[in-house]
């Protein structure tokens, strides 16, 4: 039991760790009151600090599921003596948060404890303008409209890239009076002059969420921390953009899928783009291992009528664990680096 309880306190205090980093102060302080202070004379509080699984991995992130649990009710209006600490006001005294906290969880614990039945699940829409770059370069190598397959793809968000105004170095990509504008930090050379024609566009996610679906939405927007003000209202933005014209998801293994996906005869005169973004490192090894093969082998029989390309947004270890854009594009199978990029993608450093 002390085992685990000293896991799950190292756990809060590492979420405190990339918060600071991260420029999250707010759920810094949360995180450190919770690593400190929680104790087990709620039930709540037994549940979480005899957590049976890996409380910092991001599939249990004890840490993240509680946080996300307190700011969908402050979100609702339900904890409003709490809300009152929440951003945008001054960073609160540690000893006051606790002690509003603890209230927060005795008035409203069986609330909370529900969102600690689900793992965490967001949906990074600046991932896009990153994803999107490499849809230029896969628009102007093969000069053909686009057919998108996302793994991973939680609610879909990354698959309507061409419905964001997305600010790429010299270049504007997607519709300009977009409410959602993305602008990553740019260095090194311009992209191709290309514009991506996107005319297909399906998604697969073990979990995946519906933009349509009011809960689903509360969803993401309670795992976005409140002091990431800008993050939050770009998400919201994504979610009405995305509610007009849902993006199809299917619920599934990304291997199994995929397999199903490329098992089609491929329509001649489209590209078909394998995309993910900071999900690859997430799937099982054997996972892993049959994705590269499927593509492998589709790749093959690819043509310059029917080309496949595999987009990669991902942790590279070939970069020494920095985040990369890779494109690998067939029939001629070259593997070319095209940026490093932050995780979050604020920032873009193309190599072209």
């Amino acid at each position: 039991m002390r085992t685990r309880e000293a896991a799950v306190r190292t756990a809060f205090r590492a979420q405190k760790g990339w918060c600071e980093k991260l420029g999250s102060p707010f759920t810094a302080r949360l995180c450190d009151v919770f690593a400190e202070r929680l104790d087990r004379s709620t039930a709540l509080g037994r549940r979480m600090l005899d957590w049976p699984g890996e409380p910092d991995a991001l599939h249990d992130s004890v840490p993240l599921r509680i946080a996300g649990g307190l700011h969908a009710l402050v979100r609702r209006g339900r904890l409003p003596d709490l809300a009152a600490f929440y951003p945008p006001g001054a960073l609160p005294e540690p000893n006051m948060l606790w002690q509003t906290v603890s209230a927060a969880l005795a008035e409203a614990g069986d609330e909370v404890e529900g969102w600690l039945d689900l793992p965490p699940q967001t949906n990074e829409v600046a991932r896009s303008a990153v994803l999107m770059s490499g849809y230029v370069v896969v628009a102007s190598r093969t000069g053909l409209p686009l057919s998108l397959f996302e793994l991973g793809a939680s609610a879909g968000l990354n698959l309507l890239a061409d419905r964001y105004a997305c600010r790429l170095g010299s270049r504007l990509v997607g519709p300009c009076d977009s409410a959602v504008r993305l602008e990553p930090a740019w260095t090194g050379p311009d992209l191709p002059a290309a514009t991506p024609v996107i005319a297909r566009r399906r998604g697969v996610d073990l979990n995946p969420l519906d933009v349509t679906t009011a809960s689903d939405r509360e969803r993401m927007a309670a795992y976005v921390w409140p002091d990431q003000s800008e993050r939050l209202a770009r998400l919201e933005a994504a979610l009405a953009i995305a509610v007009a014209e849902p993006p199809t998801l299917d619920r599934g293994d990304a291997g199994d899928w995929l397999e199903w996906q490329l098992a089609s005869q491929p329509t001649p005169g489209l590209a078909r783009v394998v995309a993910h973004s900071v999900a690859f490192q997430y799937f099982p090894a054997a996972t892993q291992r049959g994705i590269s093969a499927l593509i492998e082998e589709a790749g093959e029989a690819a043509t310059s009528a029917s080309p496949l390309a595999w987009l990669r947004y991902e942790t590279d270890s070939d970069h020494g664990g920095r985040t990369t854009l890779r494109l690998r594009l067939w029939p001629d199978g070259d593997d070319a680096l095209l940026a490093f990029a932050d995780p979050h993608a604020r920032s873009v450093h193309w190599q072209g």
